[in-house]
């Protein structure tokens, strides 16, 4: 492979690493709270709200429910209005982020179901405010899990960036899709999928090692 397409991996894998991480903080900083509010606001929970839970909760599923790639062309011209423009790796973080914020607000509230009722009892018996028994006590004994939760929403992204690539978001994907598949240049088709699964390898062995880290001590507690 010559020293220009090499060149073209390197800069599409930065453009791709970029576009992942600015989403997957964004979708993180949107769907943690979501998360957090779905898990703790049925009827008798901390924030009791039965009806603004199932309204979101169908937002939610409705926003899932959508394949990703119609995701990306319904929502064009609102990707104009906030990136001011509809291609390229920046415009490419709007529809990433809004599939991601579901994504990791039903992934957050599973972590966050899991913590034993008990604890939250405990807490409340004390005199804990609601606010203090999440930051206190849900968020840290579901940390594992949120970590695990946000390492499956990071390799999803991954996947989801490569499918942007079809619609001129830059990154290895339209790499893949302008050299491999429109050029007929497998070489380049397999190097942008060696990557890929190198970048996927690399995301879910470090969320692998920081659940396993965060829940020994936990257990040391």
């Amino acid at each position: 492979m010559s020293p220009e397409l090499i060149n073209l991996i390197i800069q599409a894998t930065g453009e791709t690493l970029f576009m992942v991480g600015i989403a997957a903080v964004l979708g993180t900083v949107f769907g943690l709270p979501l998360g957090v509010f779905l898990a703790t606001s049925r009827k008798g929970e901390l924030f009791a709200a039965p009806a603004v839970n199932a309204a979101l909760g169908m937002v939610v599923n409705a926003t899932r429910s959508t394949p990703f790639i119609i995701l990306v062309v319904a929502i064009i011209p609102f990707t104009r209005l906030i990136a001011g423009t509809s291609i390229g790796s920046t415009a490419a973080i709007v529809p990433l982020t809004i599939a991601s914020t579901p994504f990791i607000a039903r992934l957050v509230e599973a972590a966050i179901r899991e913590v034993d009722g008990g604890l939250i009892e405990t807490a409340s018996s004390f005199g804990a405010s609601p606010f203090q028994i999440v930051f206190k006590v849900l968020i840290p004994e579901a940390l594992p899990g949120l970590l695990l939760a946000l390492t499956l929403a990071v390799v999803s992204l991954l996947g989801y960036s490569a499918m942007v690539g079809a619609v001129g978001g830059g990154g290895l994907g339209d790499l893949g899709i302008r050299y491999g598949y429109q050029r007929f240049m497998p070489e380049m088709m397999l190097a942008v999928v060696v990557v890929l699964i190198a970048l996927v390898q690399l995301v879910q062995s470090a969320g692998d090692y920081l659940a396993r880290r965060v829940n020994r001590r936990l257990r040391h507690h």
